[in-house]
């Protein structure tokens, strides 16, 4: 699984300072955890992967980094994941395709086969603690089905990021953050490139702590 813009995206994004405890629902190979093992020094990080594959290299991932202590790796899916306790932040960058018969590795982690928004809602509730946040990146025009899954889960949007490849195209990706406390809806808007490698300020202010060279 390459690492994609989705990820970083989201992994720089997601308000994490105050949280001691994070899962990563369906972690890929370690993007997103590694990123807020980063951000944040204190945190413990649980990422879980229904690929055996990518679990694997996630964990490789996890132990050549300065923060594999803090993060563990588990070789599961969200329906069987039974931890002992709640987290104060759940990300995922979800899959998000209708339902594919292929069954390649790809096709798993693009198609919502294994893990619907519904599924993946309800477990996030469950899991979250009280005053814990819910945070994922799908596309813009799933934002209203997600947010009325949400809803009925007693979690509420207030804080949207809508993001767009340039200037010139519409808006194709949204990060929603979720909490069981209603507050005033912030709204954001972000474009990633001016031309083909040239980034704005925007985005270079959001990730500039994860490129090498930027």
């Amino acid at each position: 699984m390459k690492v994609g813009t989705d990820g970083v995206l989201l992994g720089s994004w997601v308000i994490c300072k105050h949280a001691n405890t994070i899962l990563d629902i369906g972690c890929g190979t370690g993007l997103i955890a590694l990123m807020l093992a980063q951000r944040n020094s204190k945190s413990s990080i649980t990422g879980i992967e229904i690929d055996a594959i990518a679990s694997q290299e996630a964990q490789l991932n996890v132990s050549n980094s300065d923060w594999q202590e803090r993060i563990k790796i588990e070789h599961t899916s969200l329906q069987d994941f039974k931890p002992q306790t709640q987290f104060d932040l759940i990300v995922s960058n979800p899959p998000f395709f209708h339902e594919n018969k292929a069954q390649d590795r790809r096709a798993t982690a693009r198609h919502t086969n294994y893990l619907s928004f519904e599924e993946l809602i309800e477990n996030a509730a469950n899991l979250l603690s009280e005053k814990g946040m819910f945070g994922v990146i799908i596309p813009k025009d799933s934002e209203a089905q997600f947010c009325g899954i949400a809803k009925t889960h007693n979690l509420y949007c207030n804080r949207v990021c809508n993001v767009k490849g340039n200037e010139t195209v519409s808006v194709k990706r949204v990060m929603l953050e979720f909490s069981f406390n209603k507050v005033e809806r912030t709204i954001e808007y972000l474009t990633i490139e001016t031309a083909r490698h040239q980034y704005t300020d925007g985005y270079m202010q959001l990730c500039k702590d994860f490129y090498l060279r930027m």
